[in-house]
Parts: C-alpha cells; sequence; structure tokens
C-alpha cells in the first residue's frame, strides 16, 4: 500500500461554551458601529449569527447591558406630546316651553331655534 495523502480531522468542541454578560455586551455594542454586519461579528467572535441575534434582542429589552464603545450609534429616543383629544360634551340645547321639552344638536343654526320657539309660542 501506498501513501495517497495526510488528513487532519478536527473535532467540535465537547460542550457548550458559555459567554459572560459582560463578553455578550462588548460583542453587541460592536454590532452597533455604522458599517459593521451583525454576521461579521460573529464570524469574528466564532458565534453564531442567531445567538447573536438574540443577544442584542436582550440588549433592546434592557435584559443586557451594552457599553459604549467609539462608533457605536444608539438610536436616540425621542418623545412628543400628543394632544389628548377629549370627546366632544354631550350638551344638548333644550326648548322648554310649558309642558312641551324640545331637545337639540347644539350644532342647530340659531335660525332654525328661532323658528322652533316661535313655532311653539303659538301653539295653544
Amino acid at each position: 500500500m501506498e501513501a495517497v495523502g495526510f488528513v487532519e480531522l478536527l473535532a467540535a468542541p465537547s460542550s457548550k461554551r458559555r459567554w459572560s454578560d459582560e463578553a455578550k455586551g462588548r460583542i453587541v455594542a460592536e454590532t452597533l458601529v455604522v458599517g459593521v454586519t451583525v454576521s461579521e461579528v460573529a464570524r469574528r467572535h466564532g458565534v453564531k449569527a442567531n445567538h447573536l441575534s438574540s443577544w442584542r434582542t436582550l440588549a433592546r429589552q434592557g435584559k443586557l447591558v451594552v457599553p459604549d464603545i467609539a462608533g457605536a450609534e444608539f438610536t436616540s429616543l425621542v418623545m412628543v406630546a400628543q394632544p389628548v383629544e377629549t370627546p366632544a360634551a354631550t350638551a344638548s340645547i333644550d326648548l322648554i316651553i310649558g309642558p312641551v321639552t324640545v331637545r337639540l344638536d347644539p350644532a342647530t343654526p340659531v335660525p332654525r331655534i328661532a323658528e322652533l320657539v316661535l313655532a311653539l309660542r303659538a301653539c295653544p
């Protein structure tokens, strides 16, 4: 038999790596640098991109502290007060002449109200 070539076998790690919260935060911070992609940072640290994305989610939820690093850009939070619309008053215009009550919408034009008052007074 003759030798054909050299083969090198690489074994996978026997156990899962555990990352400290500080290390996760530093790695997530690197993804916030302008022009850097999540997959690029994941490759650099030997982490799967989906793991890094889940760490980013934790950071967005406030469950992971992300240090401030040079070049990282955080989105600024801008709060704008929205005017609260109160429901229109349910007031009405009530014309009461004797035993008769006529309830009108507040938007009823004044000439129409005057006509109704005259008509109600004319009734015996």
